[in-house]
């Protein structure tokens, strides 16, 4: 077991009372389940997934420098029932406010980093969307190459603003060194976006997902997210309707379309990093957008629980193989018998996630887009 003492110093308990509004959670609640640091720090030797708050706003604009959103949030999550027995969670609590925004980034990529080095899944409940950086800074300081996936309104490559949270994704995705082998970008709004940008993100290889297309057919989302190893949802990509503290678009995800891509987060046995940014509780109603949140986070626990049932790629009688070739090419789709899921395997032999669809585009002898991206990263 890692020695967490060392992670303690950043981060602050959470006060359960408060959260609570001093009533006893009941059994069978989430509340009665979870280990809170509350007084001592949790034994987190069972735990697969760990909260962490992190309220720094400082890099949206905002003077405030420290928002109450994760314990908001948390005030809607621990209510919720416990389904999923086989999944341990704990909360580490809140990352204490550094004297700069760069200090809470810093304390936020050592705790991510010191979890997801002991295994742990990590969840972080944020403030604002900047934050992006310090999770993916977690994998980069062990120069872990990744491939990283945002659900996000707004392609945060905006260079003329003096807000972090506008242009993080420049440091992101062409900072020097890079570790971010393959980057997604999902639900964007094409009227929040110049059209020069999808250009340059294509010309990356970069794979970015309308939100039209997204509602449509939103399974195809599935294998994307699988492949992910950092998953970052900011909530300006929630419908206001459904997210009312979004006040950017009245478009966008509803309420379980988000539960889903969550759930798809959850499934993956890559994804080891959750974020969920942009609450700003000054503009929720009745506090829907972090009761929202808080069914997004019950379904990551929902995946995760799915996706422990799956077997490995090699244990072939759980799988269903069909052998195929589409222009000259002879591959092998694999479907899984526990969840139904979908691989293709590549010509470096490697297999990918895919989808249904891929493999009914192969078989009438068309090549997947997919598989033509992914060749075309090498």
């Amino acid at each position: 077991m890692s020695d967490y003492l060392n992670i303690s110093d950043f981060l602050q308990p959470v006060n359960i009372h408060e959260i609570s509004h001093d009533e006893a959670y009941k059994e069978g609640q989430l509340g009665s389940s979870i280990a809170v640091y509350d007084e001592q720090f949790p034994d987190l030797d069972d735990a697969q997934i760990v909260l962490v708050g992190c309220g720094e706003q400082r890099g949206s604009g905002l003077i405030h420098g420290q928002s109450e959103a994760p314990d908001i949030i948390r005030r809607h999550f621990y209510p919720l029932y416990y389904w999923h027995q086989d999944i341990k969670i704990a909360d580490v609590g809140n990352i204490r406010t550094g004297s700069l925004y760069t200090d809470s980034y810093a304390a936020l990529k050592t705790v991510v980093q010191e979890l997801i080095n002991d295994g742990k899944t990590v969840i972080i409940l944020g403030g604002s969307h900047d934050l992006t950086l310090s999770q993916y800074n977690a994998y980069a300081e062990k120069k872990k190459l990744i491939e990283a996936s945002c659900v996000d309104a707004l392609i945060d490559l905006n260079l003329d603003s003096p807000f972090k949270h506008e242009n993080f994704l420049m440091d992101m995705l062409t900072g020097e060194p890079n570790y971010i082998r393959h980057y997604n970008h999902i639900g964007f709004q094409s009227y929040y976006v110049h059209p020069r940008m999808l250009e340059t993100m294509d010309k990356l290889h970069f794979d970015c997902y309308r939100v039209g297309s997204v509602k449509e057919n939103i399974d195809e989302m599935e294998p994307v997210i699988r492949n992910s190893n950092l998953f970052s949802f900011d909530i300006t990509a929630i419908a206001n309707a459904y997210a009312p503290a979004n006040t950017i678009s009245p478009n966008g995800f509803n309420g379980e379309e988000a539960c889903v891509l969550m759930r798809y987060a959850g499934m993956s046995p890559n994804v080891n990093t959750i974020g969920i940014y942009g609450y700003d509780a000054q503009h929720d109603k009745d506090e829907l957008t972090a009761k929202q949140i808080g069914h997004m986070l019950w379904y990551v626990l929902d995946g995760r629980s799915r996706g422990r049932r799956e077997a490995q790629l090699d244990e072939r009688d759980s799988f269903n193989e069909y052998h195929m070739a589409f222009a000259e090419v002879e591959t092998t789709f694999l479907q899984s018998k526990k969840t139904g899921r979908w691989w293709m395997q590549l010509p470096d032999k490697k297999y990918i996630a895919c989808s249904y669809k891929d493999y009914l585009l192969a078989s009438s002898n068309e090549i997947p887009e997919r598989w033509l991206r992914a060749q075309e990263r090498g």
